[in-house]
């Protein structure tokens, strides 16, 4: 007996912001924000412990990459128009600021930066890599344009001393090649 679901994820469930929220609109403040993502990471951590809440954040960022991808970027053809909406994009809604700082797409590997992340520019420095959902989210948005899989690792985060989150960005074949070697 499967058990139904109440929150499946749709777009719609994002709701009617002009109509919900006419007086003070859809913004909010960074704090608020990371106020939700880091409660709801503590108490998921306390259950479930750090490498389970860590996947699951990925996994979240993945379901969100795919909508963010579908909603927005479906229609885009060619890589350049690709990065240049992906970046308009995410600077316009306030997500951070998106650089390409190699890319060999024949070789199915990238490393990216965002600097001004929502989820840590500003934070403490910890030692610790803390962008887990961007890289799921990162990582669903490569695969929904390209068509090919691809594992997303940050390599500096803000919450190591560094002043922009880096990622590495592989095929999923090319992980798996260098894992057996």
């Amino acid at each position: 007996m499967s058990e139904e679901r109440k929150y499946e994820f749709s777009w719609s469930l994002l709701g009617n912001i002009d109509e919900g929220r006419p007086n003070i609109g859809n913004t909010t403040r960074v704090e608020v924000y990371r106020l939700m993502q880091f409660t709801f990471r503590d108490v998921m951590e306390k259950k479930l412990g750090t490498e389970e809440t860590d996947q699951l954040f990925y996994d979240a960022g993945k379901l969100a990459g795919k909508a963010f991808y579908d909603h927005y970027l479906k229609d885009v053809v060619n890589l350049s128009d690709f990065i240049n909406q992906l970046q308009e994009l995410l600077r316009e809604l306030g997500i951070g600021i998106l650089r390409i700082e190699q890319m060999d797409m024949e070789k199915g590997e990238l490393v990216l930066t965002v600097s001004e992340d929502l989820d840590c520019s500003g934070l403490p420095d910890n030692g610790i890599e803390i962008c887990t959902y961007d890289e799921g989210f990162i990582s669903a948005l490569l695969e929904s344009f390209t068509g090919t899989p691809f594992t997303v690792k940050e390599i500096d985060c803000w919450c190591t001393g560094d002043r922009t989150c880096r990622f590495l960005a592989k095929t999923l074949e090319l992980s798996r090649v260098e894992q057996e070697k």
